[in-house]
């Protein structure tokens, strides 16, 4: 990995990272790793201890590696449990999604489930440890058995809290709705999120991330084929952005504005930036 998209990795540059990812596909390059200071660290590594989830989630759907692990032995949720400059929050989130796509534990060493629950603890991250201390706690899970309501057997969720009181978890359903449940350990099976079968997408295009929510996880595996197929393209090129750019510039123009903060529809947060267009000129007065 060059050691400007290491540090592009880093900063949150999703642009650059997909660009130089998709300039040669025969490479697998969502896994390469950085040489800098021999720590062999890849670029999800990278992405998830700088706290970037958008980016982790991009490299993550292109098929990252999410248990590779460094020259030290560290995975990604590794790395982001043991980081002594990532808050609780940020430590909060990364690890719910990593664990969402079924980042593993080893038996033994730092990357353990035990130390890593001893550290989160340690560090007062104890929302964290109690998430990792349960077994399907920030997992995805397919419902199952669920007599009450049949309707929802089939459906997936995520495990967003364990109620230890009553052997139980919290769980939000992976529909628009986002509906939140108690279920029991039973009705729960746990199906982690792959490439093919994510429960949503995001896609990058003209510099924004937005996430597509959808009510079935049929929905979401046809949306994911058809771009597989060619049908939409998941990132940007350099030519549509370029074009989109122009259009936009143009209709500033013809509008007199100097420009307009763009959005990303996604959950993610994305900084606004303007684009320069040009002001009509008010004519003098003689």
């Amino acid at each position: 990995m060059p050691g400007y998209i290491r540090e592009a990795t880093v900063k949150g540059d999703i642009k650059s990272v997909l660009r130089w990812i998709n300039l040669n596909r025969t490479e697998d390059r969502v896994n390469a790793t950085s040489k800098a200071e021999k720590l062999g660290v890849s670029a999800l590594q990278l992405a998830a201890i700088s706290i970037q989830p958008a980016l982790v989630t991009l490299l993550l759907q292109l098929g990252a590696d999410i248990d590779q692990r460094n020259n030290e032995g560290y995975t990604a949720i590794g790395l982001v449990l043991h980081s002594p400059i990532a808050s609780s929050e940020g430590t909060n989130e990364m690890t719910r999604l990593l664990l969402s796509w079924g980042a593993s534990f080893f038996s033994e060493g730092d990357c353990s489930k035990r130390k890593c629950v001893a550290v989160a603890r340690s560090d007062s991250k104890h929302v964290v440890a109690d998430l990792l201390d349960s077994e399907l706690g920030g997992r995805r899970s397919e419902i199952v058995n669920l007599s009450p309501r049949p309707e929802l057997n089939g459906k997936t969720c995520v495990a967003d809290e364990y109620l230890p009181g009553s052997n139980q978890y919290r769980v939000t359903l992976e529909t628009k709705s986002k509906e939140a449940l108690i279920l029991d350990p039973e009705n729960l099976r746990r199906r982690d999120r792959t490439p093919q079968d994510c429960g949503y997408y995001i896609g990058f295009r003209n510099g924004r991330t937005i996430r597509h929510d959808f009510d079935l996880n049929e929905d979401c595996q046809a949306f994911i084929s058809a771009l597989e197929r060619g049908e939409a393209r998941p990132v940007v090129t350099e030519e549509a952005e370029a074009r989109a750019e122009q259009a936009a510039a143009e209709l500033l123009a013809e509008l007199g504005l100097d420009g307009s903060p763009v959005e990303s529809s996604s959950s993610f947060k994305n900084k606004k930036f303007k684009k320069k267009g040009g002001k009509k000129k008010k004519k003098k007065k003689k």
